[in-house]
């Protein structure tokens, strides 16, 4: 029997997250092998999938990039071909494109105790193949990257226009001098809104609930004052100022939401045209970070607004017909195209199969150690970013842990590392967030404990000491 290809980590995913992985483990452990086995015919992930107008970060993107490898410049929220081209050079600074393979769809994955590693089994060019590595690391994100949430509306097969989903946009859709209606009011629907108003006739952004929609400038204040200054000080300046804003802003609405209502209403009011209400346009009925709060840059949406390109109607949909689509009140939205940017659907670790000695694994049978591991599942880590902050801030403290995790078994002559789930912890949905994507996917997630290192705390700093300072040998992983 040939004998499989083995690799010491194998990292699944060639998105930001896999893409910094991989270079931190061949930074740090230049001696061990590892490959990224990437589903899609590019790098990028998210960033080289979505190709609708206006893609652009809405993080900072001095938390967005990555720790060890300055985001340049002074742009606070980047266009999605900047953050691409950024992931690409990462990989090629240090060497990971060369480890990448691409057209590599993971469809399982067992793990075997008695010879202590994981053979994985992907689709390449047609047929199954397989390979065994010693970790295995997802880094696939945790949506769905072939299917959206794509609601059925009444009526919408007679609509004789332009039906599209931001996550698989045409190349070829013209909409220069169209009425275009975006279903949504999440960060996809304020990012196009903008976007597509100065070719449209006219764009309306239709909701059935409204978000949070903060403004912030295009360009950090902070790094321009300090753009005299070497990157090696000024980065990390700018990057904790940003950090510690985010942590202590979601820290005070969570703790004052009432007061943290009036605060964003004031500031929505001061940008909006009179003509635009803040009630009920952008007046949700959910605390502040219940759901994600939506950063526009430059205020481009409330300009869009003001300028008469763009207009926000909050109502529900009683029917597509021909020309656009009924409202409940009785009002008719004409429409050339209609963009449905109505949400994600969540796919947690690519909808692999696991397989631990036989038995599958069902993740919504497991509890989250650390939001980086599933109990009872050994050489396992994952990466999934935050929600109420840059998604790369976890992503660099599961590198740092798996990084030390990797020298920990080398020092100590072990192979396999597992947390075992204790008695008495009680569960938690895996994350404490509205947001229909993550409802809607809850029962097909892991779940989180009520206390340490089981909880997810959804906060940078507290994360800080306990995945990159905290001990390896808390008595939670076991070590073989």
């Amino acid at each position: 029997m040939e004998q499989l290809e083995h690799v010491d980590v194998l990292v699944i995913g060639a998105g930001l997250s896999g893409v910094g992985a991989a270079a931190q483990v061949r930074t740090h452990h230049p001696s061990k092998s590892v490959a990224v086995l990437e589903a899609r015919e590019a790098m990028g992930g998210t960033w080289d999938l979505f190709r609708y107008p206006g893609i652009r970060s809405d993080s900072d993107m001095f938390t967005f990039g990555f720790a060890w490898r300055p985001w340049p410049g002074d742009q606070a929220l980047a266009d999605g071909a900047s953050i691409l081209d950024y992931i690409r050079t990462v990989a090629d600074e240090y060497g990971v494109a060369e480890l990448v393979r691409y057209d590599h769809h993971v469809m399982r994955a067992e793990w075997s105790s008695e010879d202590q590693r994981w053979t994985v089994t992907y689709l390449h060019g047609g047929a199954e193949q397989q390979l065994t590595c010693g970790i295995l690391w997802g880094c696939s994100g945790y949506y769905d990257y072939e299917t959206g949430h794509r609601p059925t509306f009444p009526g919408e097969e007679t609509f004789a226009g332009d039906l599209v989903h931001p996550q698989f946009w045409p190349e070829d859709l013209d909409y220069t001098g169209k009425k275009v209606v975006v279903i949504g009011s999440g960060a996809t629907a304020i990012t196009l809104v903008p976007a597509m108003a100065p070719d449209a006739e006219h764009v309306t952004m239709l909701q059935r609930s409204p978000s949070y929609v903060l403004n912030r400038p295009g360009r950090d204040p902070l790094a321009q004052k300090l753009a005299r200054l070497p990157e090696k000080v000024r980065f990390p300046i700018v990057r904790w100022a940003n950090i510690l804003v985010t942590v202590g802003s979601y820290q005070f609405f969570q703790r004052f939401p009432e007061r943290a209502k009036k605060l964003l209403a004031q500031r929505t009011t001061q940008l909006l045209p009179e003509h635009v209400a803040v009630d009920p346009h952008f007046s949700p009925t959910y605390d502040p970070w219940d759901q994600r709060l939506c950063f526009v840059p430059n205020a481009d949406l409330f300009k869009a607004f003001r300028r008469g390109d763009a207009s926000v109607v909050t109502d529900t949909i009683e029917t597509f017909d021909e020309t656009g689509i009924r409202l409940t009140s009785g009002e008719h939205l004409d429409a050339d195209v209609i963009v449905t940017a109505t949400g994600l659907k969540l796919k947690p670790f690519g909808g692999i199969t696991v397989v631990v000695d036989g038995g599958e694994v069902k993740p919504s049978d497991t509890m989250a150690y650390k939001s980086l591991m599933l109990s009872d599942v050994p050489n396992f880590v994952y990466t999934i970013g935050y929600t109420n902050a840059s998604w790369t801030l976890k992503a660099d403290l599961v590198s740092d842990f798996v990084v030390r995790l990797l020298g920990h078994l080398d020092k100590t002559g072990t192979s396999s590392f597992v947390a075992r789930r204790e008695d008495g912890v009680g569960e938690r949905p895996f994350m404490d967030f509205q947001s229909g994507y993550v409802l809607r996917a809850l029962d097909e997630l892991p779940r989180q404990g009520d206390r340490a290192p089981w909880q997810l705390k959804q906060n940078y700093l507290v994360d800080r000491r306990t995945i990159h300072r905290g001990k390896l040998d808390d008595g939670v992983l076991e070590f073989a």
